[in-house]
């Protein structure tokens, strides 16, 4: 008689279908089950197997769970861009609260080698992942989130990219919690009080009544704490949680056995006190939370608009969020695809290198999708938007690691390492505090060992940054200087060296005086207007303004020169549209006015001459900055101004003209070299090098359809004046940060001495743990308030 065996999951005990899934002669069930075995194995926790036979959970329902995401018209929905080598995706992970999360999320890659890149928003519980779908499918990387304890939160309606306020189970949890606490101090109160002896009897059933509340304040409101601490464990990187279950446990067995023993009263009351008022901790944490994250989407509204089209064909500039889908938009040279759009008109040839990295420009043909992101880079281009994208969208583009600057944060890197490591050290000092009391009384050494792990807990002191940094995002948002992230906030405190570019920085847009040197008939005015049309120069804007309204004619072979013009074919005419050094091969030079020189098919026809005006409050500004910073103009135009801009400077020495793209790099390599912190203010086009080697790039811009990854900041024109204000408001923020993690650490020391002598109870702990966390908020968002005010800025 034949013997039919049954293969069994080494993961779950689940009966196996198939043998096709196995690994290391290790039959699977799916391809979940599979896949959790790889990631401990890979991380060296073999020894989960070694502890039960088959102690893993089924991954069968995981599996099932993401299947529509293998859906491409649901997945669509999510991605933010796609090619043959890389998928984008943001997914929205509930389970994201401290530093080890957001160690191990950046570490995805480790895990799967198809993953390329993926960064954590904190403040937003966001995970950008970047990955190679002929590796691995979006599915897949959800399940893999799911294995590892951080679940994406999936909504159909593409809640991620709307930025739609996501809910919990946080407030029924914290419902519950209270009702129990509430009860069980009710219970309490005759043994506090005492009970006489004909009463005696209802101790017991008291008691009973108070372990029943303890059990869903602990398995339903606390077990949250219990899940993250375990899934620290398998990545061997405790987190805040450890601790916290650690204690919730201890009180639980101790009240557990003070019942079943009839050794004393339990404490039911601490234990559902501590499981509430952690909740209320987390809950005042999370809607802080949510204030900074909306904050920090009023900062993701710097100047980018969209040229929409009229019904008479012409366009009008529209603000981002008021732009519809079937709109048709106009999207000239370098500007930034602002939605994905289906190509209608134009030779599309896009930079998707703030998506993905790669800087290899891609050519689009017509009927084609274009993923939002892209930037043009050949030419004006005329699209039907086919799906939104958010601002907050386009500021995460901003954040790419492509235009990422080597920056040692050194108070981001301590609250990093004491998140990381606290826990363990934590541990090792409940422990030692439990052995010391236990010869001399058991029972205050547990007190002792459950107070330490709750007063302890590091949340103040992780705290004081992020909070203190939001305060002081928020400051600058209202005034009109939006910071790409809190970095920048502290290395403009360090800054000793300021440097100017001219045009559209020190000089306004607006008001400047043009005229064109030389004869241009009608047909030569619609050429150079049609050219022009497709920058976003600030000196082809001028030229467009002064020739407009005009016809416009097809531009083909359209090319942007850096620092020196533009190149481009029309009315099937060569046109060169630029400085003396493209159009007049060196040429003369006229004037110390701006010129704009224009040659059509090798005949040199003139030039326009642009005369432009200081901002106005200039010197007074520059006189402020004089008294801190040394401080430089830099710039590719002839001196026109030099007599004016000399009495705002310290030196004619430090201005410099006729200066190529190039040669701004140089000079703040230079400066760098010399040990100086460099900020540097440009326009964000021909600035775009100097402004990314700088130790803080900031755009100056006004109100153009501009975008400019390559900067830490983007300034609108109208607040230069602001500029010390901004500098010295970013001094103070810093002190204040000093100041919020000297009272996080004396918070710890003061909490911490008082449990080691066993006279701080946990449920004392409990209550002081959220009372620290509304300090630090307190504290930071008075004292950033206070500073702003301080600095003359707005509130």
């Amino acid at each position: 008689m034949d013997i039919q065996t049954q293969t069994l999951c080494y993961h779950c005990g689940d009966l196996c279908l198939t043998e096709n899934l196995k690994q290391d002669e290790k039959n699977f069930c799916c391809s979940g089950c599979l896949n959790v075995y790889s990631i401990l194995s890979n991380g060296g926790l073999n020894n989960y197997y070694k502890l039960n036979l088959h102690p893993g959970d089924s991954q069968d329902k995981v599996i099932g769970k993401f299947g529509y995401l293998d859906n491409q018209e649901i997945a669509a929905k999510l991605i933010h861009y796609a090619d043959a080598q890389k998928i984008t995706v943001t997914f929205y992970i509930p389970s994201i609260h401290c530093s080890s999360c957001i160690w191990l999320l950046e570490h995805l890659n480790t895990i799967d080698s198809a993953i390329q890149e993926n960064r954590v928003d904190f403040l937003k519980k966001q995970v950008y992942i970047q990955f190679n779908p002929q590796q691995t499918s979006l599915k897949n990387i959800a399940e893999l989130l799911t294995n590892i304890g951080y679940e994406p939160l999936i909504s159909l309606q593409d809640v991620v990219n709307k930025d739609v306020a996501k809910k919990d189970n946080l407030i029924p949890k914290i419902a519950v919690a209270g009702f129990c606490f509430g009860n069980a101090m009710l219970l309490s109160f005759p043994a506090y009080f005492g009970l006489s002896a004909s009463d005696a009897q209802f101790g017991k059933v008291f008691s009973l009544l108070s372990l029943l509340f303890c059990l869903p304040s602990v398995f339903y409101s606390g077990w949250d704490y219990f899940k993250r601490a375990y899934q620290s464990l398998k990545q061997k990187n405790l987190n805040i949680d450890f601790p916290l279950a650690l204690g919730i446990a201890v009180l639980l067995i101790r009240t557990l056995s003070d019942f079943t023993f009839n050794t004393g009263d339990g404490f039911a009351d601490s234990l559902t006190g501590l499981v509430f008022f952690l909740l209320i901790g987390k809950f005042v944490q999370q809607k802080t939370y949510h204030h900074l994250s909306f904050e920090r989407d009023y900062r993701s509204f710097f100047p980018v608009a969209v040229d929409v089209f009229e019904e008479d064909g012409s366009t009008k500039p529209v603000a981002l969020e008021k732009l519809k889908e079937g709109d048709r938009i106009l999207v000239k040279s370098l500007e930034i695809i602002p939605a994905d759009a289906i190509l209608l008109k134009g030779d599309a040839l896009i930079d998707f290198s703030f998506v993905t990295g790669e800087s290899q420009a891609i050519e689009k043909v017509l009927g084609e999708i274009i993923y939002a992101g892209g930037r043009q880079t050949a030419g004006s281009l005329e699209l039907e938007v086919v799906r939104l994208v958010s601002q907050s969208y386009l500021t995460g583009l901003w954040n790419n690691e492509a235009f990422q600057k080597i920056n040692t944060n050194k108070t981001k890197t301590f609250v990093t390492q004491v998140s990381h490591y606290f826990s363990l050290v934590l541990l090792v000092l409940a422990t030692s505090t439990l052995l010391f009391w236990l010869p001399q009384n058991w029972q205050t050494g547990l007190n002792a060992f459950t107070a330490i792990l709750i007063i302890a807990c590091p949340c103040a002191l992780a705290l004081s940054t992020p909070f203190t940094m939001g305060a002081a995002l928020s400051i600058f948002d209202k005034n009109k200087f939006y910071l790409k992230n809190t970095d920048v906030v502290e290395e403009m405190a360090a800054v000793d060296t300021i440097v100017f570019d001219k045009t559209g920085t020190v000089t306004h847009s607006e008001g400047n005086n043009i005229a064109f040197k030389g004869l241009l008939n009608l047909k030569e005015k619609e050429i150079i207007y049609s050219v022009c049309k497709n920058s976003i120069h600030p000196l082809s804007r001028k030229i467009c303004d002064f020739l407009s309204p005009i016809k416009t004619l097809k531009v083909q072979g359209y090319q942007e020169h850096l620092g020196t013009g533009i190149s481009a074919f029309c009315d099937d005419k060569k046109i060169l549209i630029g400085n003396a050094n493209l159009v007049m091969d060196g040429g003369l030079l006229i004037t110390n006015a701006p010129q704009v020189h224009v040659s059509i098919d090798d005949n040199y026809i003139g030039y326009f001459e642009i005369r432009q005006q200081l901002r106005p409050g200039l010197k007074n500004t520059l006189n402020q900055l004089n008294n801190t910073y040394r401080t430089f103009l830099i710039s590719g135009d002839k001196p026109q101004n030099s007599t004016d801009l000399n009495n705002c400077f310290k030196n004619n020495s430090d201005l410099y003209f006729n200066q190529s793209p190039q040669n701004k790099l140089d000079f703040i390599d230079y400066q760098q070299q010399q040990d100086k912190k460099v900020l540097m203010l440009g326009d964000g086009l021909n600035d775009a090098g100097a402004l990314k080697k700088s130790n803080v790039g900031i755009a100056v811009t006004d109100n153009i359809n501009n975008f400019t990854p390559g900067s830490d900041a983007i300034l609108d024109g109208q607040s230069l004046t602001l500029l010390p204000n901004f500098l010295s408001f970013a001094k103070s923020t810093v002190k204040i940060i000093h100041l919020s993690f000297c009272i996080a650490v004396c918070y710890n020391i003061v909490g911490i001495s008082f449990a080691l002598q066993g006279k701080l109870s946990p449920l004392i702990a409990a209550i002081l743990m959220p009372v620290s966390t509304v300090t630090i908020i307190a504290f930071t968002s008075f004292a950033t308030h206070f500073s702003a005010k301080k600095h003359k800025l707005k509130l």
